[in-house]
């Protein structure tokens, strides 16, 4: 399944572009050539439309003899999950109730990588409201296996060599969980590095908007168009900014911390054998120390903490949808039911809680530049069978920035990932060591080929 957004990463295609050996149509042609390849055995669009990209590509090309310059993605076409905002297709997340809305805005990271040149190829399923239901899309490396659930359109369309990168979001798992299942990149920023204008909001304290990928090297540029900026927005200008965007010197040994979270004996033999593995290689690299972390006792709670925001905050903002409950799933009614029964005390604890984990976890990053950890417990389980608990959720609940990495296989040929994760607002630090893997061969560039022809 050869795709040239699987051969080139987006700093390769921009600098074909920019010297003519590309150009934008031939961009628009591979999206187009791959949606009619393999959209029918994967189901990861919402909404494409080839005419409507072919067309944009057509204006960016004027744009670009006019200017004289290229802008930083410039003609490069990209997916977005559809609880974003989209001028240019409807909105209508996951949900038959919204079928056809047109909300005739975009969100504000939509619009901050069209200003930056990107072009939008169309809407990726996410599961209802972006919660849990099981949805459409099909793993594009066994059609039996889950591709993960809420971001799974977004991580298939990018598998499938249809689009370079595509938008998600991540409120336990569902930015990690679907690129490890399905063999891609995946990066969840600090909470709040990229702004939730004109995205569906399912929980205040817990959504987190990032991305897909297919390469490592995409990442970077696509947090540094996305992402928040300046003195307007102090969290984030006064910790990344001021003081979190600056390299780490060379020659400094990279300190490494690898931990098995509360969820590792849930997890299979061959996913721990695998990271365990993986520890003792990037420890054997010069300048890279590596020390095994003991899971702080006070950290098993975080899926009790977690799961209680979460059903209060459904119950807040879904009480509309609530009153068609024949027009809802199941399990998404149950979750509105339970959230229903919380006291509000009982939420407000909760956040105090959540607060506490984020400290908690500040002192565990301590002395430390990036942990590894488990990506998911395993690889694709089948479709409908229900998932090991989320190795990912504590890094949610949180707020740290991660990255998965497509790095291995299960004993079946399916592709699983290794999580690396930093402290609060140390998305740069994280990004630059994980490129420095990538760059000595430790960690692929690029996503798992796929299994099936």
């Amino acid at each position: 399944m050869s795709s040239l957004f699987l051969e080139r990463p987006i700093p390769k295609l921009v600098s074909d572009l920019n010297a003519g050996t590309l150009t934008f149509m031939d961009l628009a042609d591979v999206v187009a050539n791959r949606i009619s390849d393999a959209e029918a055995s994967t189901l990861a669009w919402v909404c494409y439309d080839v005419e409507k990209l072919r067309s944009a590509a057509r204006e960016a090309h004027s744009k670009r003899v006019a200017r004289g310059y290229m802008l930083a993605i410039e003609g490069v076409p990209f997916g977005v999950k559809d609880i974003f905002n989209t001028k240019s297709f409807p909105t209508q997340m996951g949900s038959p109730i919204w079928d056809g809305f047109t909300p005739g805005n975009n969100a504000r990271v939509v619009d901050s990588l069209q200003f930056a040149g990107g072009l939008v190829a169309g809407k990726t399923v996410t599961a209802e409201f972006a919660v849990h239901a099981l949805n459409a899309t099909l793993n594009p490396h066994d059609p039996s296996r889950t591709p993960g659930t809420s971001s799974s359109g977004s991580a298939a369309a990018v598998a499938a060599g249809m689009v370079p990168f595509a938008l998600a979001t991540q409120t336990a798992g569902s930015i990690v969980r679907p690129a490890s299942f399905c063999g891609v990149w995946g990066m969840k920023p600090s909470f709040g590095m990229i702004p939730r204008t004109g995205v569906l909001k399912t929980t205040d304290s817990l959504d987190t908007i990032g991305f897909v990928a297919s390469h490592a090297e995409n990442l970077r540029p696509i947090l540094d168009i996305s992402r928040v900026k300046g003195p307007d927005y102090p969290f984030v200008y006064r910790n990344v900014d001021k003081y979190g965007a600056f390299p780490k010197h060379p020659g400094t040994p990279w300190r490494v911390g690898f931990v098995k979270t509360h969820t590792w004996q849930q997890a299979a033999t061959y996913a721990q054998d695998a990271v365990e593995s993986l520890a003792r290689k990037i420890g054997q690299e010069v300048d890279f120390e590596v020390e095994e972390i003991e899971w702080p006792s006070a950290l098993h709670e975080a899926h009790d903490i977690h799961s209680l925001l979460y059903a209060k905050s459904l119950s807040y903002y879904f009480q509309h949808e609530a009153q068609m409950s024949s027009r809802i799933s199941p399990i998404m009614k149950e979750m509105i039911e339970a959230g229903e029964g919380i006291d509000f005390a009982d939420y407000k604890a909760a956040l105090q809680n959540q607060e506490r984990v984020c400290h908690q976890l500040d002192r565990l990053f301590s002395g430390y530049d990036f942990i590894l950890s488990l990506g998911t417990a395993t690889s694709a389980p089948m479709r409908g069978v229900e998932e090991l608990p989320d190795p990912s959720l504590i890094w949610t609940l949180g707020h740290v920035p991660s990255v998965a990495a497509p790095v291995f296989r299960c004993p079946s040929g399916l592709p699983f990932g290794v999580q690396f994760v930093s402290r609060r607002w140390n998305d740069y630090l994280l990004l630059q060591g994980v490129e420095e893997l990538v760059a000595r061969g430790v960690l692929p560039s690029g996503s798992q080929p796929i299994i099936r022809s």
